[in-house]
């Protein structure tokens, strides 16, 4: 059927939010922007006169898209090469979704939205509805078409995976920048064993780079050798200027409401790594190099200012 301009309208001021849930659901912000385009194919073939509430409509169509591809994408990851990692979004992308609240702007971290891979897609889905927009469980119920009751055990369920997972409090993100800084530039400096002291006991570093650039194909566990591989990760090389082009200039900035560190060669984002610093150290390093998953990263950095970098590596 053809669309009225007020029913284009009504899908335009629901985009963000359609959105940013589709981001929370699938962790790729290339496919949340799918997902949302097969949403308005299905909400311009339908009879909108007949829907009452089209928020809720929408949201549910949307849910349910993603859940399918959440089942097959479980499939492809299996024949990933190496460690699959959400895609970064910067400070400012209307992708990140509201952040009025703590439980918000945690369900968009970097952190949790790892964690979120752990959970089934019917958890992942009711956790992003509950915590993320507010939805109550009936409305939630009623977009997944399951009984109330069962949605609240699911949530609680979800909830408790999440928290399981995140052992540690993370500090403030000023406090976060300092220890960022002081071990990039230590790592710099050409020495591990002020490296390990920033690090917590069990600390861990995971790149993705898709099979497309190095990036490891097995995380470096322990302060000792995750010390060892970012101080090698900063050592100057003929291969590392080879594969970049040049020089790299590291920046400390905030992707999904956390600092992180964004790698820049020319004008080029080649890694975002996201790290996660607790009171006890360092605790996460987890650097998304697949050029597939930087491109929306490349056009909002594109559109910033960066001011100087924090330093420059080989």
């Amino acid at each position: 059927m053809d669309l009225t301009v007020q029913d284009v309208d009504r899908f335009e001021a629901a985009r963000p939010r359609l959105e940013a849930i589709a981001y929370r659901l699938l962790g790729s912000a290339t496919e949340a922007e799918d997902a949302v385009q097969d949403t308005f194919l299905r909400w311009q073939s339908a009879d909108t006169a007949r829907i009452d509430v089209p928020e809720a409509w929408l949201t549910k169509v949307l849910t349910n898209l993603c859940l399918n591809q959440l089942t097959s994408a479980r499939a492809r990851r299996e024949t990933y090469v190496g460690a699959w990692l959400p895609e970064p979004l910067l400070a400012g992308d209307s992708m990140l979704g509201p952040a009025d609240t703590a439980e918000q702007r945690e369900s968009v971290s970097y952190a949790v939205l790892t964690l979120m891979e752990r959970l089934t897609p019917g958890e992942r889905a009711v956790y992003v509805l509950r915590e993320a927009f507010g939805y109550p469980h009936r409305e939630i119920a009623e977009i997944l078409d399951l009984g109330e009751s069962a949605v609240q055990q699911v949530y609680h369920r979800a909830k408790k995976h999440i928290a399981d997972g995140r052992t540690r409090a993370e500090v403030d993100e000023a406090a976060a920048r300092r220890v960022i800084e002081e071990f990039l530039l230590a790592a710099a400096g050409g020495r591990t064993e002020p490296l390990v002291e920033l690090l917590t006991s069990d600390a861990i570093s995971i790149g993705d780079g898709g099979g497309k650039v190095p990036a490891g194909t097995k995380p470096f566990l322990g302060a000792k050798a995750v010390a060892t591989f970012m101080r090698g990760l900063l050592k100057p090389g003929k291969a590392k200027t080879a594969l970049t082009g040049g020089s790299v200039e590291l920046h400390l900035t905030n992707a999904n409401g956390s600092a992180a560190v964004i790698a820049v060669a020319g004008d080029r984002v080649i890694g975002v790594m996201s790290i996660e610093v607790t009171a006890e150290g360092i605790a996460s390093f987890r650097n998304q190099a697949n050029p597939d998953k930087l491109e929306r990263v490349n056009r909002h950095w594109a559109a910033m200012e960066h001011g100087k970098p924090l330093l420059t590596a080989f």
